[in-house]
C-alpha cells in the first residue's frame, strides 16, 4: 500500500491539470504556426485539385480510342501546368498534356509517354488506357468547407502545407503560456562563473527553459535566488505577468528550504506536496497570487523527470491539447528487482528491433544527481509501486523522451 502522506503520481498530475484553463486564442501567421496548437477547425477556402488534372506527362485520349492498341491518334493541342486546352476532343484525337494540367474537354484518360510514339501531327499509343486512367479527379485531397485539421492538433510541417493548400495564411491557436521559474540556493552559480569553494554550477534553468520550449511554452528566467525569505518573495512577484510560475529547489523540509515558508507568507495555497515517486519526491503544487505555482525539486535529474511529467503536461493543458504523457511498451533489457511503495523512473536506453519490441535497458547507477545519465537515457521505465521483480525480456510500460 502506497503511503498515505505521499500522493500517488496519476493524482498529483490530476490535480494540476484540474487547475490548469487553456490560453486565450490569437491568430498568427502560418508561416509563424509550427507547433501551436489549433483553438479551432481550419476550413478548406477552396476545393483540392479544382479541377481533373493529369498525373503523368503523356497524352490525354478518349479511353475507347486507345481500347485496341496500337492506335493512331491527331495531337490537336497542347495543355500545361497552368495552361488549359480550350477545346474539346474528338474521335481519334489527342492533346499532349504534362503533369498538373487540366483534362481537356472529351478526354478521360492519359496515355503516359512511354507508352507512344510521336509521328510529327500523330501519335500511336502502344498501350490501352481504361477510363480515368493517371487523372487526379477534382476533390480528391479535400473539397471546399471541410474541415481540414481540427482543433487541439499540434501544428507539424506536413500540417502547415496542409493549410497553405486549403488556402489559409493565417490560422487561429491557443497563445503560448509564459513560464515564469526560477532556482533557489546559496550553492548555486550560472554556467559561466566561478564557482566558490562550497558552490556548484546550475543546471536547472537552462535545462528548463529548453523543456518549455520544446513543451510549446515561453520561459521566462528569473535566475538563481539566495536562500533568503525577502529574495525568494521578490522574485515570485516578478513572475506576475505570467502564466505559471515554477520553482526549482527549497520545497522540502531542510533548515533551508524556505520556498513554502517565503511564498506561503506571500499568497500562496499549497495543494499538495510530496509524492510517491523516485525521483522527485518533494513535488509541490500550489497557487500563488492566483497564479498555477509547481515546485520542482532543486536536485538536477529529480527535476528534469517531474518537468517532464507535470510541467509538460500543464504546458499541454494550457494550449488545450492532450495533456498525458506518452506511454508505450518495451521489453525490458535487464533483470531488476522488486519495487517499494514510490512509483519509479529508472533512465533507460531504448533500442528498437524490426521484428519485435523495442528494448528497454535501465542504466546500473540511478543517482538522480547525475545528468550524463539522463542525457543518455532514451526514455524512462516506470516500475509500479510494491512490484515484483522484473525479468530481462519482461514487457513494461515506458516513457521516451526523444
Amino acid at each position: 500500500m502506497v503511503d498515505k502522506i505521499l500522493m500517488p503520481v496519476a493524482e498529483a498530475r490530476q490535480r494540476i491539470l484540474e487547475a490548469i484553463e487553456p490560453m486565450v486564442p490569437e491568430r498568427v501567421a502560418l508561416n509563424r504556426a509550427l507547433g501551436r496548437v489549433l483553438a479551432g477547425n481550419v476550413v478548406a477556402q477552396r476545393t483540392q485539385p479544382p479541377f481533373d488534372l493529369s498525373a503523368m506527362d503523356g497524352y490525354a485520349v478518349r479511353s475507347r480510342d486507345v481500347a485496341n492498341p496500337p492506335a493512331r491518334l491527331a495531337v490537336i493541342g497542347e495543355a500545361a501546368a497552368g495552361r488549359a486546352f480550350d477545346g474539346t476532343l474528338g474521335e481519334n484525337q489527342a492533346v499532349r498534356i504534362f503533369t498538373g494540367a487540366p483534362v481537356p474537354k472529351g478526354a478521360d484518360a492519359i496515355v503516359i509517354q512511354e507508352d507512344t510514339e510521336r509521328d510529327g501531327e500523330y501519335v500511336v499509343s502502344n498501350f490501352a488506357a481504361g477510363p480515368g486512367a493517371h487523372i487526379r479527379k477534382a476533390g480528391i485531397d479535400f473539397k471546399e468547407g471541410t474541415a481540414g485539421l481540427e482543433a487541439g492538433r499540434k501544428l507539424s510541417s506536413a500540417d502547415i502545407a496542409f493549410a497553405a493548400a486549403m488556402n489559409m495564411p493565417n490560422v487561429i491557436v491557443h497563445r503560448r503560456p509564459k513560464i515564469a521559474y526560477f532556482s533557489t540556493g546559496d550553492e548555486l552559480v550560472l554556467p559561466g562563473a566561478t564557482p566558490g569553494p562550497s558552490q556548484i554550477i546550475s543546471a536547472n534553468n537552462d535545462g528548463l527553459a529548453a523543456l518549455i520550449e520544446e513543451a510549446g511554452g515561453l520561459p521566462f528566467d528569473l535566475g538563481v535566488v539566495a536562500d533568503d525569505i525577502i529574495a525568494i518573495q521578490s522574485a515570485g512577484r516578478h513572475a506576475q505577468d505570467s502564466d505559471m510560475l515554477v520553482t526549482l529547489g527549497g520545497a522540502s523540509v531542510g533548515d533551508h528550504d524556505l520556498v513554502q515558508e517565503a511564498l506561503g507568507a506571500d499568497g500562496l495555497k499549497v495543494d499538495f506536496w510530496r509524492i510517491a515517486m523516485r525521483p522527485g519526491k518533494p513535488l509541490m503544487f500550489g497557487t500563488y497570487r492566483e497564479l498555477p505555482m509547481l515546485g520542482l525539486p532543486g536536485n538536477p535529474v529529480s527535476a528534469l523527470v517531474c518537468a517532464h511529467l507535470f510541467l509538460a503536461p500543464a504546458i499541454a493543458a494550457m494550449q488545450g491539447t492532450h495533456a498525458r504523457p506518452r506511454v508505450t511498451q518495451a521489453r525490458l533489457g535487464r533483470d531488476l528487482p522488486k519495487n517499494d511503495q514510490r512509483e519509479d523512473y529508472l533512465r533507460a536506453t531504448l533500442v528498437f528491433h524490426d521484428d519485435d519490441l523495442p528494448v528497454a535497458t535501465p542504466f546500473e547507477v540511478q543517482d538522480s544527481s547525475m545528468l550524463s545519465v539522463m542525457s543518455k537515457a532514451d526514455c524512462l521505465v516506470i516500475r509500479p509501486p510494491h512490484v515484483g521483480p522484473a525479468k530481462a525480456g519482461d514487457t513494461v510500460q515506458v516513457m521516451p523522451l526523444r
